[in-house]
């Protein structure tokens, strides 16, 4: 695969917004990248592999992942096309991932090698502000993800996530795009136990469940949009 064939798709990149096609090109001519695709459920990174690239998603996502040592398994975070990964490490003095990158989906993924990353931080301004901005990100999403699970219950983070998909879907029967597995690992918790959990709230009248959806029966757990 060639960098030709995705440089429309990078300037759309708020990274990339300021070179124009002829640039990309020539910072790209020097076998300084390359571009690998992966299968669904495939692993991207493994936990404490040596973070070398920048990492690009041109198609489909991933989901950063921490597995213990019971088996339990957390999803961190998620992010698509368009997005990317590993500049938070490319620089640090202990540039090894702590989580393990998996492909949720058929992916494929532009890795940048460390040089033209600093070339391309050297050369361009806006590069550097949206690559920093990009690392601030990351590191929000993270400290936000050991909050919120340190912190709250479990029913507690089900009452959470069922708030958000209220005021995005519009309706007290939230629809499930995810599977309750995946929904479990979102949450850092045991799919047994969100099954538990879900039925004590269905028990106790907060809400009725099937296999592709929740619908809130009592709004007394819906937090007002002006909180």
């Amino acid at each position: 695969m060639n960098i030709k064939d995705y440089i429309q798709f990078l300037k759309l990149n708020v990274l990339f917004k300021d070179f124009s096609s002829k640039e990309l090109s020539a910072f790209f001519a020097d076998n300084n990248y390359t571009i690998a695709e992966y299968k669904r459920n495939s692993i991207v990174h493994f936990e404490s592999e040596k973070c070398s690239t920048m990492d690009i998603i041109l198609i489909g996502e991933v989901i950063i992942q921490r597995i213990d040592e019971k088996g339990n398994i957390l999803t961190v975070a998620q992010f698509d096309a368009g997005n990317n990964i590993g500049g938070n490490l490319l620089f640090s003095h202990y540039p090894f991932y702590p989580m393990t990158v998996v492909a949720k989906s058929d992916t494929t993924i532009l890795h940048i090698n460390k040089d033209l990353v600093l070339q391309l931080c050297q050369n361009n301004k806006n590069f550097l502000l949206e690559f920093l901005k990009c690392i601030s990100y990351k590191s929000i999403i993270l400290t936000n993800k050991i909050k919120s699970i340190s912190m709250k219950s479990i029913r507690e983070s089900i009452i959470d996530f069922l708030n958000y998909e209220y005021y995005s879907q519009k309706n007290s029967r939230i629809k499930l795009n995810i599977t309750k597995k995946e929904l479990a690992e979102r949450l850092g918790i045991r799919r047994t136990s969100l099954s538990r959990e879900l039925n004590k709230m269905r028990k106790d009248g907060l809400i009725s469940y099937d296999a592709n959806s929740i619908t809130i029966e009592d709004f007394s757990i819906i937090k007002s949009s002006n909180n």
